[in-house]
């Protein structure tokens, strides 16, 4: 019998109709990784590590799922490619993007692959990750 496990997610939109972009991958979430049973509030934020004119809009979610960490990467980035996301950055800049989908954290798990670094290695630098994760985190899950 399968583990359930806790996997906090981030997403974030500066493209398009942010919002509708944000709940479109929440719907995706449910249907290929597991229950979302947490979102936080959005919150519309400047773009961090690149410059644009576009705003973000910035939420976190809380699911629990069967999926290891590596099939939810896979999931996450599935979703990203269907909703029109190319590519995680360009020449290693960040870019414009209709979704974006990190792994926060997963369990209590600690991962350092070249696909997967969880906790995300830089969470605790921006606003847009922490403010929505507090939010809905659970005072049992570690950070």
């Amino acid at each position: 019998m399968s583990t359930e496990h806790i996997v906090y997610l981030g997403l974030g939109s500066n493209l398009g109709r942010r919002e509708e972009a944000i709940q479109q991958a929440i719907e995706q979430i449910k249907l290929s990784i597991g229950t979302v049973d947490r979102c936080s509030s959005l919150y519309e934020t400047k773009p961090w590590g690149f410059s644009s004119d576009h705003l973000f809009m910035n939420a976190c979610i809380r699911c629990r799922t069967f999926l290891s960490p590596e099939e939810v990467l896979e999931a996450t980035q599935k979703i990203e490619t269907a909703m029109g996301r190319t590519e995680k950055s360009y020449n290693g800049v960040y870019e414009d993007r209709v979704i974006d989908i990190d792994i926060l954290l997963y369990d209590n798990l600690h991962i350092h692959t070249a696909a997967l670094t969880i906790p995300h290695p830089f969470m605790h630098e921006r606003e847009f990750v922490m403010k929505p994760l507090l939010e809905i985190l659970d005072e049992s899950d570690v950070i």
